[in-house]
Order: C-alpha cells, then sequence, then structure tokens
C-alpha cells in the first residue's frame, strides 16, 4: 500500500496514529539536525518532520522540488501551527522514506505565484496541472458538470452519446475534416455540434435528450475560443419556448447553488433582441449596471411600443461630425463629471484604438452645480446641452459620452467604452451574477457580398408561429442589397433565445422546425437548391415524414460558463489541455505532418509542400 491517507486529510484528531503518504516535495527547509517538507498531492499539503536520526539518511539521498517520496511515520500535533492550510495542526514524524521517482529541476515554480510564462506552462502543462490555482478551476470544471447531470437525471433527460465521425455540411464555421481509409476519397466531418443528431432521437420518441459532449469548429481564435469545446446540449419534445426557458432556468439556478452556494431567487429578466441592441448596443449586454444608450440623432420606437424620447436634439448646429453621421449614441457614465482634460484625452485615446475603430469621442460634463461643459461648447448652446443631459438620462455629476459615425461601427464602440467604464468603476463584480434571455431574433441575416439569406442561428430554428406563413407565402430571392430591408423575410423572428450571464452568452437554442416543407423552404431560403438540400439533409427531412414531433432545445458553453462561475476571462483555464491562440497543442506539438506511408493509404497529395 502506497499511501493510507491523503496530503489533506490528517488533522489533530489522529494525533498519535500511524500512517503512510506519497505525494509530491513542495519545499524543503533544513534547520540544524532537523529538516521540514512539505509533501504534496491532489487533496492538499502535509508538513513532514525529519529528525535528527534520519537526517543523515536524507543527506545522502536528498529530496527537490517534485521528487515522489513515500512517508511513513506518526501525527503529531504542530507547536507552530499553520492556520492557512487545513492540516496546519499536525505534522508527521517520519521514521522512515522511501524516493519513488527523481524530478529535474521543473522549468517554472510549481505554486499559485508562479514564474513561468502562459507558453512555457503550456509546453508543460502536465506540470502548471498541479498547481493549485489550477487544480481549483478544474475542480469547479467538475461541480458544474456534476450539478448539470443530477439536475438533468431529476428532470428525467437521457444522457445519449452520439456520433463524433458525422457527414459534412459546411453551414456557418468550418468543420474539421477526417479522411477515411476505407472510402477513398471521402472524408468524415468532426461536429461542430450535434443538432441534427439530437433532433432525430426527438423523432425517435426519446423526449428528454442531454450530453455533455465536445464540438469543433476550424476557426480564428480568441481568449474564449478553442477548437475543440464542451456543450451541455439538451432537446425536448412536445413544449414551447415558455417550457425551455422554465427548466433552464432552473438548471443555472440549480448549478448556482450546488457551485457557488448562491440561492438565485429572482426572476431572470428578459429582453428583446430589438431592445438589446438599442439599449446596449449588443446582443448579450451586461445587466449588472446601467448606462444604457441613447439616439441622438434621431427618434425611434423600442420593441415594447414606447416612444424613446430624443428627437431632433443636435442636427443643424454646425457640426459636421454630427450632421453627417449615419448615427450618434450616447451614455451618461455616473459621477464622472470631474473626470480631468487628462483622463478625457485618454478615454478619445482608447476609442481610436485599431479594436475600437473611431476617429473621436466627444464628451458633456454635468457638473454639481447642475452647469454644463463639453468639448464642443462652440457648437452647442447651454440649452441645448441640457436636452442632450436630459434625453441621455443624466444627473448632475455625470460624465455624458458620445460616439459618432456609422451605425454598425458606432453602436460597437460605444458598447464596448459602456463595459470599459463599467469595469473602470468597478460596476462588473466578478462575485456578482446576472441572468437574462435575450428573445425574437431577426430569423435571417442578408449576405450582401453573397446577395442571399443566411441564418442567424442555424437552419433548423423555427420561425415565431406567427410568421410561418409569411415565410411559407414568399420568394426569399431578392434583386439586391438595397431592396433587402423591404422584403418581408427581413421581418420574421424566430422562434430562438439566448441565456447571457454577465454580459455572455452561456446558452443559445430554439424551437426547432419540425415539418418537411417548412424546412425545405428554409434551406431554399438559404439559397440551397432541391438537389443540394436532399444532399446535405436528406436524412432529416426523411425523418420528418413519420410523425416528427414538436421539439426545441437548448446548448450551454460548458467551458465559458465554468470560466465566469470561477471569475476568469479565458475559457483557456478551466481545460485540462487547451490550445493555444494559434490552435496548437504546444505540449504535443500538433498538428504535426504525418508520415508518406499513411498518406499514400488515404490517397492524400500535399500540394505545394515538401513532406518528409
Amino acid at each position: 500500500m502506497y499511501r493510507t491517507h491523503t496530503c489533506g486529510e490528517l488533522r489533530k484528531d489522529h494525533a498519535g496514529a500511524a500512517v503512510t503518504l506519497a505525494g509530491w516535495v513542495q519545499t524543503v527547509r533544513k534547520f540544524g539536525s532537523i529538516t521540514f517538507v512539505d509533501l504534496r498531492d491532489r487533496y492538499g499539503i502535509t508538513q513532514l518532520l525529519f529528525g535528527e536520526e534520519l537526517n543523515k539518511e536524507l543527506a545522502e539521498n536528498p529530496p527537490g522540488r517534485e521528487f515522489v517520496l513515500q512517508v511513513k511515520g506518526t501525527v503529531t500535533e504542530r507547536t507552530n501551527k499553520n492556520p492557512n492550510i487545513p492540516t496546519g495542526d499536525i505534522e508527521i514524524n517520519v521514521t522512515s522514506f522511501k524516493t519513488l521517482n527523481k524530478s529535474v529541476t521543473p522549468p517554472f515554480t510549481i505554486q499559485d505565484d508562479t514564474d513561468g510564462g502562459d507558453d512555457l506552462r503550456m509546453k508543460y502543462r502536465y506540470l502548471d496541472l498541479r498547481r493549485n490555482a489550477v487544480k481549483k478551476n478544474l475542480e469547479l470544471r467538475y461541480a458544474v458538470n456534476r450539478a448539470a447531470r443530477n439536475y438533468l437525471h431529476e428532470q428525467q433527460f437521457m444522457d445519449i452519446e452520439t456520433p463524433f465521425l458525422i457527414k459534412s455540411t459546411p453551414e456557418g464555421a468550418r468543420d474539421f475534416v477526417v479522411p477515411s481509409r476505407m472510402n477513398q476519397g471521402q472524408f468524415y466531418a468532426l461536429p461542430q455540434s450535434p443538432q441534427t443528431f439530437k433532433q432525430l432521437l426527438m423523432v425517435s420518441g426519446y423526449d428528454r435528450y442531454y450530453q455533455v459532449v465536445k464540438c469543433f469548429r476550424d476557426e480564428d481564435l480568441r481568449a474564449d475560443r478553442q477548437p475543440e469545446f464542451t456543450q451541455i446540449d439538451c432537446e425536448m419534445s412536445f413544449v414551447e419556448q415558455e417550457d425551455i426557458l422554465n427548466m433552464f432556468e432552473g438548471m443555472i439556478k440549480y448549478i448556482f447553488k450546488a457551485v457557488k452556494n448562491i440561492d438565485y431567487t429572482e426572476k431572470v429578466e428578459r429582453m428583446t433582441w430589438e431592445q438589446a441592441m438599442w439599449q446596449y448596443g449588443n446582443d448579450k449586454p451586461d445587466i449588472r449596471f446601467g448606462m444604457k444608450l441613447l439616439n441622438l440623432k434621431s427618434a425611434f420606437i423600442l420593441s415594447n411600443g414606447d416612444a424613446a424620447p430624443t428627437g431632433q436634439l443636435i442636427n443643424g448646429a454646425g457640426f459636421g461630425v454630427f450632421d453627417n453621421a449615419e448615427t450618434v449614441l450616447a451614455i451618461a457614465v455616473p459621477g464622472c463629471s470631474e473626470y480631468t482634460r487628462k483622463q478625457t484625452d485618454e478615454l478619445t485615446e482608447w476609442v481610436k484604438r485599431p479594436q475600437i475603430g473611431m476617429q473621436g469621442l466627444v464628451f458633456v460634463k454635468y457638473n454639481t452645480d447642475g452647469t454644463l461643459k463639453s468639448s464642443v461648447d462652440k457648437f452647442y448652446n447651454e440649452e441645448k446641452l441640457k436636452a442632450i443631459a436630459a434625453a441621455a438620462g443624466a444627473k448632475p455629476g455625470d460624465l455624458i459620452l458620445i460616439l459618432a459615425g456609422r451605425e454598425e461601427r458606432t453602436r460597437k464602440a460605444i458598447s464596448e467604452l459602456r463595459l470599459e467604464m463599467g469595469r473602470r468603476l468597478g460596476l462588473r463584480k466578478e462575485n456578482e451574477f446576472k441572468l437574462l434571455w435575450v428573445l425574437d431574433f431577426p430569423l435571417f441575416e442578408y449576405a450582401e457580398e453573397d446577395n442571399r439569406w443566411v441564418a442567424r442561428h442555424h437552419p433548423f430554428t423555427s420561425p415565431k408561429p406567427s410568421d410561418i406563413s409569411v415565410m411559407i407565402d414568399n420568394n426569399p430571392l431578392i434583386e439586391n442589397a438595397e431592396k433587402y430591408l423591404e422584403h418581408p423575410y427581413s421581418n420574421i423572428k424566430a422562434n430562438a433565445y439566448d441565456m447571457v450571464l454577465n454580459g455572455n452568452e452561456i446558452g443559445g437554442g430554439s424551437i426547432r422546425i419540425y415539418q418537411r416543407e417548412l424546412q425545405e423552404k428554409m434551406f431554399a431560403a438559404l439559397g440551397m437548391s432541391p438537389e443540394e438540400a436532399l444532399h446535405k439533409f436528406g436524412f432529416l427531412l426523411g425523418a420528418f415524414e413519420y410523425g416528427a414531433p414538436p421539439h426545441g432545445g437548448i446548448a450551454f458553453g460548458f467551458d465559458r460558463l465554468c470560466a465566469i462561475l470561477g471569475g476568469s476571462e479565458s475559457i483557456r483555464d478551466f481545460i485540462a489541455f487547451p490550445k493555444n491562440n494559434s490552435g496548437r497543442d504546444v505540449m504535443l506539438d500538433a498538428p504535426s505532418t504525418i508520415d508518406d506511408k499513411q498518406l499514400e493509404e488515404l490517397s492524400i497529395a500535399l500540394k505545394g509542400t515538401t513532406h518528409a
């Protein structure tokens, strides 16, 4: 037996017990004729005391950092207790020890405050995983996984596996493809999601399905993207949108309680896609704080029917930046009217960065004494500035920040500026969680370069029931880009929903199409010929002719959910063996070349390269 207890298990109650421990050497500290060693395993750290009798033997076989030791000894109560670790009241008076394996000097220190950079730690990820900070992330990931499974089991969902080697049906992100040796010249694809399989399971009568499943997308990477990632994938039959929302609000609240001991008792707020875009500039708003956007250029109607109180506030003042802009958007930042010139100049440089892409920033200071001062006083008098402040919902002490330009870029830029100001003011607290449902997305987007519609979610999303007839009765073809806003398809709403947590989309889904006629109409709208639709999705269209039930579902980004709950901006911190931002596994040095024999077996010739 290598051990009787773990390194995180022993307490004062074990005093006097003879134990055997095994683990890795964290530190070695010599004090004259005695030596202290901190021994570490997955469960914690225990201090070992090597007395005078063992010190000579220890000197002949000195353990270094990350040596693997087995020790036998007696649990004793420490005189100098360490309140910072659970085992800090005891130590092991070692009677014998054995070096199970030696270690070369690690390339970085294996502790929370490591001196290893990202690339180095990823190259030696098996060492990085020994660090307590990384271990806590994986423990949280396991806790979220376990909580989700427990909830779904209690709700009568079945965990059903679906294939990884499937048919390539490019639509959206690129597929990873796998050549088939037994079917020369043909390829499998790795699934971007189990979408069609879970719909087929609904046709098969398995009315509550889930998987915690790997998905694959060959796309350019960012801090929150990986080429392989994990979803909590769910589907239900005989449901409407409200059933899905209630079921999975329940799941996330269950996870909050099980993992973070948070009782999320409030009703999850809901808003339409239009409200999110007008009020926050993006479709995944962080609603932990206010600072809603205001369009100063023209009045508009919110999707709830209320008129926004803007009116023509800024046109005709002779300020070309505003007069000639497609849109002018503002936010009121609370309590920042005392910003200095240096601070406003720094914000101006911030919005000029390539990632934001604006040419400048206009500000209006609403001073605490009620006066107003702006960077455009030359063009706007006090009365006009007061009207702008009132429209922006600003109060004395606030700073109004205004961006102008093309609609899409300006909306994105001020959305990022709002988030940045929220961060600077400490309004985006890691330990505060705010859920939101975003509903009623457009079903289609118009791809100008291809002169055709594309699905905003995916081709299997159903229109809202009231819009089905619009889709069935109209031809999707468009003459040119100028006319797409006039087309009936531009107003069709998807029966879709996204769950947002702290400004991050953590889940998205929809009620699905389940009738062949409507699915064929959707494929036609996306520019597929009947022959192409049959080639790519004939199996699904055929299944719809055998009594497909109404169904819908949702998929949660498991890695992202874990990252948010763990207070990290990157999902990579919560994946055991992640890829870097170039999609490489620097530990395995993958992807890599394969030898000529393998290529020959696959009938693959590499174009334009010299292959070793």
